[in-house]
């Protein structure tokens, strides 16, 4: 990159972050080559005057400045390597702006494939849609100084750009960065999920974590933890992958993780409920299943009588109400796939005639449990 402004700029990935940067760039005044692997992400910037090519090499050779801004290293490989990718088109006035969340070692074999006079920083960012929509990104930076006060007037365009050190800090900053976040809405989660077995209410638990360094994540997730709904941010399978990538550093830097390695098996076991679309906070939809929100939203304390029509309890002391506010079908099906799962249930007959199971239905549904199991 030479030391004048530069005008032409490629955005490789138009993911949800690309798009919207290519769209701020291109607010900004500057020419803007896109590509993405498939053509229909690149329609609406045509619209606003973005030229499109047909690899990422062809962008690199077009412009001065390239940004990538893809899923994980993996894919950073794929628009980076090869004959077609950006270090067959990058020159040695080029400078490439790594954005994603891939990693220090990722980082480090990009620039073994780049040539060695392409410059190259590392500037993943902190924040989501949103902040990527008005501006208002975090972006850590890593690489050479010059290199960084060079880039620094179009980062800016984008959000608020801090020089963290020598290329690859940027990429750790940030894991370090989604490591607190990570940690910290794990450590929210299981906070409330302990709250609701020891049977305090919501307004008490409220309270409680309002007097500790947890409240202000408490007061942001409340409704979240309330609904059950997470609508997407910042999607919970590459949260995942980014808990993946701070293991994985941390094994090579010799550090080792305790909080962390738990916070990804949350994440782990969210995504493998389906949730790998939503917000990353639907892990608390791990931690805090269904069977939990009545005690989440307000369970009386112990010794109170409470009113259900239903109980299953398993050797893990989870309990199952089955009531108006969390009716379930199938009650059958869904007991014999918990037990193929492992998990030994003691099956109460109330069960069916709380679910308002029609009594031929419901002999057919006890018919269909393992024997020892049948009332």
């Amino acid at each position: 990159m030479s030391c004048r402004r530069p005008n032409t700029v490629a955005v490789v990935g138009l993911g949800g972050m690309g798009s919207r940067m290519a769209r701020r760039l291109l607010g900004a005044g500057y020419q803007v080559t896109v590509w993405n692997r498939s053509r229909e992400k690149t329609l609406s910037l045509l619209d606003l005057g973005a030229l499109p090519v047909h690899t990422p090499a062809e962008a690199a050779a077009r412009a001065e400045v390239v940004i990538t801004m893809v899923s994980d290293p993996e894919a950073l490989h794929d628009v980076t390597e090869g004959p077609a990718g950006i270090a067959a088109g990058a020159g040695t006035s080029s400078t490439v702006l790594e954005m994603s969340t891939v990693g220090p070692a990722a980082i480090e074999r990009l620039r073994s494939a780049l040539p060695e006079r392409t410059g190259l920083l590392d500037a993943p960012v902190l924040g989501s849609l949103h902040e990527a929509e008005s501006g208002s990104l975090t972006i850590f930076v890593g690489g050479p100084r010059p290199l960084f006060d060079q880039a620094k007037p179009m980062l800016s365009e984008l959000g608020t750009p801090i020089h963290a050190g020598d290329l690859g800090c940027g990429a750790a900053a940030k894991l370090v960065a989604n490591t607190a976040h990570f940690d910290t809405l794990a450590t929210l989660g299981e906070a409330v999920a302990l709250a609701s077995g020891l049977g305090l209410s919501r307004a008490v638990t409220s309270q409680v974590l309002a007097a500790t360094p947890l409240a202000l994540q408490a007061e942001r997730r409340q409704r979240a933890i309330e609904t059950g709904e997470y609508p997407p941010r910042f999607a919970l399978a590459l949260a995942r992958k980014d808990a993946r990538l701070i293991s994985e550093a941390a094994a090579a830097a010799g550090v080792r993780l305790k909080l962390t390695p738990a916070a990804e098996t949350w994440l782990a076991e969210a995504d493998e409920l389906g949730l790998g679309d939503q917000d990353y906070t639907a892990l608390l939809e791990a931690i805090l299943p269904r069977r939990h929100r009545s005690g989440i939203l307000g369970q009386g304390p112990p010794g109170v009588p409470t009113k259900y029509d239903g109980l299953i309890v398993d050797l893990d002391g989870v309990v199952w109400r089955g009531g108006a506010a969390d009716m379930i079908e199938g009650a059958a099906g869904a007991i014999a796939a918990i037990r193929a799962n492992g998990t030994q249930v003691l099956f109460l007959p109330t069960i069916l005639a709380a679910l308002e199971v029609p009594s031929r239905q419901r002999s057919a549904s006890v018919a269909s449990l393992p024997r020892r199991m049948r009332s």
